[in-house]
């Protein structure tokens, strides 16, 4: 089964379990595939987390309920996994902007997430520029956090950790470490096998002692897909992450190796529509 395949899978096997508590390792587990992976792959296609896929999903299916029967407000909201007609209303109103009782009222307008389907495109209208490195492993030196994999914690906390990095000349001093290949400054997503937690480093390549306060990781050898990614910061990086996963993966023969993967930033105008950064990505041959 390909991932594409995998995926729909793992998003049928979801609709099936609407009215029933779901983790995100069982829900990863349909696609054959570790949580890191399934959750960074959907929030690509998706532009939405797992999490707020189904929270959407739910309260969609449940402004139906109210208007299509008669069942009462608080046996829907215990349906739909919430433990108080508080908490139900509140994140009713947080997505259909009206209540519960406005809904079953037939007052208002709702918003309706409709049921996904994966589709992707095997020749993309923009053209990618792209370059297959063989790189031995290599040091990077730079600061380290944990971020667990439940609830998209990673999702959000990965960008607070650039900023923090960035307002406080931390990301500065990681970039005159750089020694190495590869220019930029690093993000490594690292250390996910797990399927709880994963490592996020802000990095440099350098073969430099390590300063005080910093640490250093070892990347494995491997084939690495490189990307090149074209526009200003934040908007640019996420859709050439879409594009490889959506164009270039189904249409080749390499699949993602499951190591740690790089965005690379040199330095430069992160804002300016000429900048130019990379994604690398470790690849391995299609089974």
């Amino acid at each position: 089964m390909g991932w594409v395949e995998s995926l729909q899978h793992a998003i049928d096997y979801m609709e099936v379990h609407m009215e029933e508590p779901v983790t995100i390792e069982e829900i990863a587990k349909e696609a054959n595939s570790s949580i890191f992976h399934f959750q960074r792959t959907f929030a690509i296609l998706t532009d939405c987390s797992v999490a707020e896929y189904l929270r959407r999903r739910r309260l969609t299916l449940a402004a139906q309920e109210l208007s299509a029967t008669d069942q009462k407000i608080i046996d829907i909201a215990y349906k739909y996994g919430y433990d108080t007609p508080e908490a139900f209303s509140k994140a009713f109103r947080r997505q259909h902007g009206v209540t519960p009782s406005d809904a079953r009222k037939n007052l208002g307008e709702l918003q309706s997430y409709n049921r996904l389907a994966i589709q992707v495109n095997l020749k993309g209208a923009d053209p990618m520029k792209y370059r297959i490195v063989e790189k031995e492993s290599f040091q990077a030196i730079g600061v380290k956090r944990e971020f667990s994999l439940q609830g998209g914690e990673n999702l959000s906390g990965i960008p607070d950790m650039w900023m923090e990095m960035n307002q406080d000349g931390t990301s500065d001093a990681i970039a005159k470490l750089q020694s190495g290949e590869i220019n930029g400054l690093l993000g490594i997503c690292a250390n996910f096998e797990d399927g709880t937690t994963m490592d996020y480093w802000i990095a440099a390549e350098s073969a430099q002692a390590v300063p005080e306060g910093f640490k250093q990781i070892e990347i494995p050898a491997s084939k690495w897909g490189v990307f090149e990614v074209h526009g200003a910061m934040p908007d640019a990086m996420p859709k050439v992450w879409k594009q490889i996963f959506s164009e270039w993966f189904p249409s080749n023969q390499y699949e993602n190796a499951g190591t740690a993967e790089l965005e690379v930033y040199p330095a430069g105008d992160a804002y300016s529509e000429e900048y130019v950064s990379e994604i690398w990505i470790p690849l391995k041959r299609k089974q």
